[in-house]
């Protein structure tokens, strides 16, 4: 294949990628498809002229590099045009529970639905159950306590969802907490 092709096969499968994909997925997929093996240097050097390309002001969307992977997303100078999108497609937001049993799996995974639901103080049958048909989280095993629960984790959609590398880019809770959300007194 002439080299000048191979940076449109790379940015069809990140295009055609639903979530991000990383340069050993790209390898692996041209490795396959054109018989013959290809070095990640090469597709690294390749991604970096297509991303190069995407920040001229021509294009609405650029090449994002996170999970360890590369996506297509919105510059966001177009962000509050796609919000508006987005607030015409409310029904498929999730509702405050699913939020909340969201941010509990994030911060505690692996969690069963039991400690979920003893820390919300609810049951998150239905909240746990919308989060794995969005596939924001994922079974992660059973535990080794008695009746084995299930695990659940979050998943490589929920990295994509929200933007993130790593879960150490989740906001820190001491970042979160307002002191005039604490009771009683502070004792030093």
């Amino acid at each position: 294949m002439p080299q000048n092709n191979i940076a449109r096969h790379i940015e069809a499968l990140i295009f055609s990628s639903v979530q991000s994909i990383s340069v050993q997925e790209i390898t692996a997929a041209l490795s396959a498809v054109f018989n013959q093996p290809y070095q990640e240097e090469l597709i690294e050097e390749n991604i970096q002229l297509i991303k190069d390309r995407y920040l001229q002001d021509d294009y609405a969307i650029e090449l994002v590099h996170l999970n360890n992977g590369y996506q297509f997303l919105t510059k966001k100078t177009y962000h509050e045009t796609v919000n508006q999108l987005q607030l015409h497609r409310s029904k498929k937001k999730l509702s405050q529970a699913a939020m909340e049993t969201l941010a509990i799996i994030a911060y505690r995974q692996p969690i069963t639905k039991l400690e979920i639901e003893q820390i919300r103080g609810v049951n998150s049958d239905y909240s746990v159950q919308r989060l794995l048909e969005k596939e924001l989280i994922s079974i992660n095993g059973k535990a080794e306590t008695p009746g084995r629960p299930i695990l659940y984790s979050t998943s490589p959609l929920f990295m994509d969802y929200f933007g993130l590398n790593n879960l150490t880019q989740l906001p820190q809770l001491k970042d979160i907490a307002k002191e005039e959300n604490t009771v009683g007194e502070t004792i030093e």
